[in-house]
């Protein structure tokens, strides 16, 4: 089984905005605690994504790429609104970073994520790395899409 570990935390200022940016698109086909089936658009590529309930900064996670029209088509599908935002990928002592910058109603939140092989895994973070948000559901993207930070 494929298994994400990932843990999240705010962004403090300026210095990840650096990097390319590439827009990303994505939508909710299904969003239980349980599961989530996201749809996505980044940049040229289509993706359809299948992720299991989590447990800490662990979670089951398989992910597909499919055709660039399909994936648009079955943003009509998805239970509500879209997300979009702006990702940007930084490299920092060895770890990638993602770092996204949300649009539209989630405009205003910057949130960083690592990448871990276990959930213990050190790691040096960035000088624009704040408070870590891992355990707090409202950053899911699956909740923000129905919850936007703007309405917090």
């Amino acid at each position: 089984m494929a298994i994400e570990i990932e843990r999240k935390f705010l962004v403090v200022n300026e210095a990840w905005r650096t990097a390319p940016a590439v827009y990303f698109c994505q939508g909710y086909l299904n969003r239980s605690k349980e599961r989530t089936v996201r749809v996505r658009v980044a940049g040229e590529l289509g993706y359809l994504t299948i992720k299991g309930a989590t447990t800490g900064a662990r979670r089951a996670e398989f992910e597909y790429e499919i055709p660039l029209e399909d994936a648009k088509q079955l943003f009509t599908l998805c239970d509500g609104p879209l997300i979009e935002k702006y990702r940007r990928k930084i490299s920092h002592e060895g770890m990638l970073w993602e770092v996204d910058e949300f649009l539209g109603e989630n405009q205003g939140l910057v949130v960083a994520e690592i990448e871990l092989e276990s959930e213990s895994q050190t790691f040096a973070k960035p000088d624009w790395v704040g408070v870590e948000v891992t355990a707090d559901a409202r950053y899911y993207n699956s909740n923000l899409s129905v919850h936007p930070f703007s309405k917090w």
